[in-house]
């Protein structure tokens, strides 16, 4: 880019004020000597209102202190912004620590690795299943030792005489939507339920858990496959 020295930037500057200058020369002496003499006054005007605008002390002192005052209201705002920023997240934060500390989750939905898996759970995840009792079909999405329920629904599920259904290995089932089963899950006592080939499962959250059916199993997505390594 060529360099442009002080001399030549006074010269386009000339150069760029002579086209308006012309205009007005011209304007000018088409006029009467009243109207000259109005423009004049409105000129000066003008050039007062200017000087007192911009080459006022005052009132570039006054705009500082506007523009301190605005700098300061958004300073406010912005610690105002930070520190409800700090507290929810700090909160957020704690909740999350107090719930990793006390686990919550029940029927199989933990985020827990089931490793090793126990030789006595007979069944895997992806495996299509029939109820013995209902006759709905499902697949496994996962399993639990023993029943993984809080103490309120277990007690009117098992009696006295089944107390011992507790301690055997429980799935969590999503019901086969073809069947018409009032239910889109289930989780079931291993027991209650008995494994079939060939068929396959119609169930909205299917995609969520497995990417595909091979004729014998779903085959697991890769974040379920995790939890369960030996399935």
């Amino acid at each position: 880019m060529p360099h442009i020295n002080a001399a030549a930037a006074l010269q386009i500057s000339m150069l760029l004020f002579a086209l308006p200058a012309q205009y007005f020369i011209s304007q000018w002496y088409g006029m009467d000597s009243v109207e000259r003499i109005q423009v004049t006054e409105r000129i000066i005007a003008s050039w007062s209102i200017s000087t007192r605008s911009y080459l006022s002390v005052d009132a570039w002192a006054d705009r500082l202190k506007l523009w301190l005052s605005k700098t300061r209201t958004c300073l406010y705002v912005g610690l105002l912004i930070l520190r409800f920023r700090n507290w929810y997240y700090g909160e957020k934060k704690i909740k999350s620590d107090d719930s990793e500390a006390k686990p919550h989750s029940y029927f199989a939905e933990t985020t827990r690795v089931h490793s090793p898996k126990p030789e006595y759970i007979k069944f895997r995840v992806g495996q299509v299943i029939i109820h013995k009792r209902f006759g709905y079909s499902g697949v496994i999405v996962g399993w639990d030792v023993k029943a993984n329920t809080p103490e309120e629904r277990l007690q009117p599920r098992y009696p006295p005489v089944k107390q011992d259904l507790k301690d055997i290995p429980h799935y969590q089932i999503l019901i086969n939507k073809a069947n018409g089963f009032g239910k889109s899950t289930a989780y079931v006592s291993e027991e209650e339920i008995t494994i079939i080939m060939g068929l396959e499962v119609y169930h909205p959250d299917l995609e969520t858990y497995f990417s595909g059916y091979d004729g014998s199993k779903y085959i697991m997505q890769p974040w379920l496959k995790k939890l369960y390594p030996h399935d």
